[in-house]
C-alpha cells in the first residue's frame, strides 16, 4: 500500500507530515519520466485565439477551454508576479507554474534576484510570444491542421518517489487519510485508505487467531483463504476484504518483518498484538 509522486516539494512535505504523525512508512526513489505528445500554437494571446478559432479537425471546444484556462493560468501567476514572489513558491501551486514561468523569462517581461521573481516595471504581456500546447487526443483529422500548427514532444526524465505505508494502526491510518488529502486526487487517497484499513483488520484477525501457541502455517491460511471475502459492518455500510493466497503470503511476511509473528518450519507463532 503506497502513495508515488514525482514532485519534489510534496515528497518533502508529505515526509515531515508522516514523521510528525508517526506513521510507519518507507520512502523509495527510482528513475521516472513525465512526458507529453502534441502540438503547439505560437504567437501573441490574441493571435493564438485567433488561429485556434479557425482550426478544423479538433476539438473545438475542448480547445478552447484548455486555452482559455491556460489564460487564466498565466493572469493568475502575473498577480503574484507583481508583487513579487519566490520561484519555489510558485511551483507549489501547480506543475504547470514552471512552463508559464520559463515562457515569461523568454519573453523578457521577467526580473530575477536569484529565486525571487518580479514582472519588470512596465511590461507589456500582451506583446509577448507564448507557446499553447494541447495533446494529439484533441486532433481529430491531423491532415487539416495548417503549418502553424507544429507537432512537439516533451520527456522530462524526473525521479519518483514511493512511500510504502508500513502502518497497521488504524487510528494513524485515519491520521494518513487526513494528510495524503491535501497532494493526492480524492479517489486515489480513498483507495490507498481502504487498502490499508483492510490490511489492517486482516492482519488483527490473523494475530486473534494464533493465539499463545505455535499454529500450523498451511492450515492457517487455508482456513483465511476459505473465509474470503471477509465483510465487516461499519456505521456508513460494509468493508468487504478479500485476499489471495499471494496476498495471504506477503501479509505473513510483513507481520514477520514487523515483529508481530515467527515462522519458522512451517509453523507460525506470535510474538505481539496490534
Amino acid at each position: 500500500m503506497r502513495l508515488t509522486t514525482k514532485n519534489i516539494a510534496v515528497k518533502e512535505a508529505l515526509t515531515r507530515e508522516l514523521k510528525g504523525a508517526g506513521i510507519k512508512f518507507e520512502m523509495k526513489s527510482r528513475p521516472s519520466y513525465e512526458a507529453f505528445v502534441g502540438y503547439f500554437v505560437e504567437g501573441t494571446l490574441d493571435e493564438i485565439g485567433t488561429i485556434l478559432k479557425a482550426l478544423d479537425g479538433v476539438d473545438s471546444a475542448a480547445l478552447m477551454e484548455g486555452y482559455n484556462s491556460f489564460k487564466e493560468s498565466l493572469y493568475h501567476i502575473l498577480e503574484h508576479l507583481k508583487e513579487g514572489a519566490d520561484f519555489g513558491e510558485l511551483l507549489n501551486e501547480a506543475p504547470w507554474v514552471a512552463d508559464i514561468v520559463d515562457q515569461l523569462f523568454r519573453g523578457g517581461v521577467i526580473e530575477s534576484e536569484g529565486e525571487h521573481l518580479k514582472l519588470r516595471e512596465g511590461a507589456d504581456v500582451a506583446g509577448v510570444r507564448f507557446q499553447f500546447k494541447f495533446p494529439f487526443e484533441l486532433v481529430t483529422d491531423p491532415e487539416k491542421l495548417p503549418e502553424t500548427v507544429k507537432q512537439f514532444v516533451f520527456t522530462d526524465l524526473v525521479v519518483e518517489y514511493e512511500f510504502e505505508i508500513l502502518e497497521l494502526d488504524i487510528g494513524r491510518i485515519n491520521s494518513l487519510g487526513s494528510i495524503a488529502g491535501k497532494y493526492f486526487p480524492e479517489d486515489y487517497v480513498l483507495k490507498v485508505y481502504f487498502a490499508l484499513i483492510g490490511r489492517a483488520i486482516l492482519a488483527s484477525e490473523v494475530l486473534n487467531a494464533l493465539g499463545a501457541g505455535k499454529v500450523d502455517l498451511e492450515g492457517l491460511e487455508k482456513s483465511f483463504l476459505r473465509a474470503m471475502p471477509l465483510e465487516i459492518p461499519t456505521e456508513k455500510g460494509s468493508l468487504v476484504v478479500h485476499a489471495t493466497k499471494e496476498s495471504m503470503d506477503e501479509l505473513l511476511r510483513f507481520l514477520e518483518k514487523e515483529g508481530y509473528v515467527d515462522i519458522k518450519a512451517g509453523k507460525v507463532r506470535k510474538l505481539r498484538d496490534l
